[in-house]
């Protein structure tokens, strides 16, 4: 069915899977019971290792040069501090604020973007996603004290997404997306690890060892939700725009938050106010493909 698709349609295609899979990924965040950089620690080891036999044990590598080997690398550090970020805002507020915030993206990517590719910037682009901040303004405005913090470290994890995204963008012709992947995940994993060491001593209490439920849990979250929801982020990218590519992880939130009150029951924390933003900053995702036509003709 793949073969006779459009490269483009294969790259929808494989975005919407991608956006399944990352939708799934804040509810095993808020089901692990590691904090939020330990938990991100194994997520990137477990990734890495599967991704270390996928590429040849490394044997593509050989073949990039030390300056692109090294771009990869830096981008690696912006994703584990997005990670970092993401599964914090799940941990300081809950799974439905962390996915929402991430809508956000889409406006700090059309600004990010034209900088890191060095195209003009598309006004249309920075109209849409100015449009998503009254939508978070509402969900703001009725969220307990306690989450506020978690809500304004998922628009940090949502900047770092869209500055890593324009990254990948610019560099994905460089090398095969797993390669890509495995050289962004194992720089994450030993940037969490150099992050260690200046870790208090409190945070090594409760251990790092995952739980029985904890690891199978994990296994999930790092091969499905990371590896192969990374790699067909990246083969998308080869055909769409990091604009299209965010606007379109605007869908994760609805199953995410979906899954959410199904699994976690979160909407009994939650005002209406919530959902009433949540449906505004969605409303721009839908509306984009008709406007983006209309447009772009002209």
């Amino acid at each position: 069915m793949l073969n006779r698709l459009s490269d483009k349609h294969k790259a929808y295609f494989q975005m919407h899977i991608a956006v399944l899979l990352y939708g799934f990924t804040a509810i095993l965040g808020s089901l692990i019971s590691l904090n939020a950089v330990k938990l991100v620690w194994w997520r990137v080891l477990i990734a890495s290792v599967s991704l270390f036999f996928l590429i040849g044990f490394g044997k593509q590598i050989r073949l990039l040069k030390r300056r692109q080997i090294l771009s990869f690398m830096m981008i690696g550090v912006l994703v584990g501090l997005h990670w970092i970020c993401f599964f914090g805002s799940i941990k300081l507020a809950n799974a439905s604020v962390a996915l929402i915030t991430m809508a956000s993206t889409a406006l700090f990517t059309s600004l990010f973007e034209p900088i890191i590719n060095r195209y003009k910037i598309q006004w249309f682009e920075i109209l849409l996603g100015i449009l998503i901040i009254p939508g978070m303004l509402l969900i703001l405005k009725d969220l307990q004290l306690d989450m506020r913090l978690g809500f304004w470290i998922g628009i940090l994890a949502a900047a770092l997404a869209a500055i890593f995204s324009s990254y990948n963008k610019k560099l994905i012709g460089d090398a095969e997306p797993m390669t890509i992947t495995f050289l962004e995940l194992g720089t994450a994993f030993l940037f969490i690890s150099v992050i260690f060491i200046f870790m208090p001593k409190d945070f090594w209490e409760s251990g790092i060892m995952p739980n029985a439920s904890d690891w199978i849990y994990l296994l999930i979250l790092a091969i499905l939700c990371t590896t192969v929801a990374y790699v067909l982020n990246l083969k998308a990218l080869q055909h769409i725009s990091a604009f299209v590519s965010n606007l379109s992880m605007n869908l994760e939130p609805v199953y995410g938050i979906i899954l959410a009150v199904l699994i976690l029951r979160e909407d009994k924390g939650l005002h209406p106010s919530f959902y009433i933003g949540s449906a505004l900053i969605l409303l721009i995702l839908f509306i984009y493909p008709f406007l983006a036509k209309r447009f772009f003709k002209k």
